[in-house]
């Protein structure tokens, strides 16, 4: 069997991943595990020094509860159009950095390839997502297939 990690987020650069997983693996025998990261230390404001410990204000347990619940819409929807082509799916929702914990879940899941895009976006808006690709093919410890795909290209 096939495993495949599919890193998203909610872009149509992930979209695009998302259309090349369907198009370009074969969906017998092959499953896969639909992966987002909420990364709540992202809310902390400039010079706070927050971002640096493991802990979160409780003022951003609101947000952050919004954005797992989400993420796990996200990572549903995602998981939906990948059994309509045929693959058995599972779905994962994780806080945190997404290098560290794409890599981290990858060596946790042991897929045979981890798909994702080179880019995607934040809440303030889109950003090359190409540190968190870079790192994630530096760092895994199986392929990586990063989808290039212009905006309005994604399926």
């Amino acid at each position: 069997m096939t495993k495949i990690l599919l890193a998203i987020d909610d872009s149509e650069y992930a979209r695009a991943a998302t259309a090349a997983v369907v198009r370009e693996f074969r969906s017998l025998d092959t499953e896969v595990n639909v992966l987002h990261v909420v990364d709540p230390l992202r809310l902390a404001p400039p010079g706070t020094g927050f971002g640096v410990g493991p802990s979160v204000p409780a003022d951003f347990a609101g947000p952050i509860e919004e954005w797992l619940d989400e993420a796990e819409l996200l990572v549903s929807e995602t998981a939906k159009k990948l059994e309509t082509a045929g693959f058995r799916v599972n779905t994962t929702v994780r806080e945190g950095h997404a290098k560290s914990e794409i890599v981290k879940f990858a060596e946790e899941w042991r897929p045979d390839v981890i798909v994702l895009a080179s880019h995607g976006h934040k809440r303030s808006g889109p950003f090359l997502l190409g540190s968190v690709s870079e790192a994630v093919m530096r760092h895994a410890r199986c392929s990586v297939q990063i989808v290039r795909a212009r905006v309005g290209e994604a399926a």
